[in-house]
């Protein structure tokens, strides 16, 4: 009998539609042996590598979440090294993978498959984790920890503060602090220096990135090619000509087959993928690359 496992996080703000929808629908599927993992207080990594050894070939892994969730899912698969077969359900915030794949429903978790070519980060030359649709380094991945705050959580728990109200309170946490500290020193990319204030750096993989932001391309089927740009941001001037060109248009960026950052002097920077972020300190690179694995993943479009 083929083995289906729900990956989930109880302590998700919207864990009460994840058991309705999906936990206690699948309860009378025939033709499954039905697993949970329910994700742990810990971090992306520890809870990947916790799942990639429950994992065996033609497993099917349902991700019922957001995007961290989805890539905690990503993550153990690839470290598996199994030939499992992974759908992404949108219960999360901003739902990049999900909606990259077009997968919405549990009807739709059991549709065709296809490739899927991630990212991999390596921080001073060492692996760090597989990224599914975007990587940002500077002031947006430092942004980030404001969902990790009891007043994010509280927000977000309704369905208007998963929208307007996400928005609302990155823009405040923006002009309170943009001006505050150097999020990225000097560094060189692909042995380029960068212009001074240069503040962030992102590489785009999927359809989207932070829901309203379009990429327009299908890099994710691509194994040699994704997109990438650095930026001025704490310019708000600059920020908004950005996410104009980015909701109307797509992200302003260029084909790049791997990029390696180096800092002049050891720094400390905040990096982010799908919304999970980490503070490295003292570090000289950060190298995001196009994984030579590949997911076999679910998807509708």
């Amino acid at each position: 009998m083929k083995r289906l496992f729900i990956v989930y996080n109880p302590n998700s703000s919207r864990f009460s539609d994840v058991k309705k929808d999906i936990l206690e629908s699948l309860k009378n599927l025939k033709g499954y042996l039905i697993g949970k993992y329910e994700v742990e207080p810990t971090d992306v990594d520890q809870n990947a590598n916790e799942f990639s050894k429950i994992l065996k070939d033609d497993d099917l892994v349902i991700s019922a979440g957001g995007d961290a969730t989805g890539v905690i899912a990503a993550n153990a698969i690839l470290k598996s090294g199994k030939d499992v077969c992974l759908a992404v359900l949108p219960y999360g915030n901003f739902n990049d993978l999900s909606r990259t794949l077009g997968t919405k429903t549990l009807e739709d978790a059991f549709g065709p498959t296809q490739k899927f070519y991630p990212l991999e980060i390596y921080v001073d030359g060492k692996f760090f984790r597989y990224a599914t649709c975007y990587v940002t380094i500077g002031m947006m991945a430092e942004a980030v920890k404001l969902y990790d705050t009891q007043k994010m959580r509280k927000v977000l728990k309704t369905a208007h503060g998963r929208n307007v109200g996400s928005y609302t309170n990155l823009a405040k946490w923006y002009f309170k602090n943009r001006h505050k500290k150097i999020f990225l020193p000097d560094f060189q990319l692909n042995g380029k220096l960068q212009p001074p204030k240069t503040s962030d750096y992102c590489a785009i993989n999927g359809r989207y990135m932070a829901r309203v932001m379009k990429n327009g391309e299908e890099e994710y089927q691509n194994p040699n090619i994704f997109r990438s740009q650095t930026a001025k941001l704490t310019s708000f001037w600059r920020l908004f000509a950005l996410m104009f060109k980015s909701i109307f248009f797509r992200i302003p960026s260029s084909k790049t087959k791997g990029d390696m950052i180096e800092f002049l002097e050891p720094a400390t920077i905040e990096l982010q993928a799908e919304g999970e972020y980490k503070i490295f300190q003292n570090i000289k690179t950060i190298e995001i690359r196009k994984s030579k694995k590949c997911l076999k993943v679910i998807t509708k479009n």
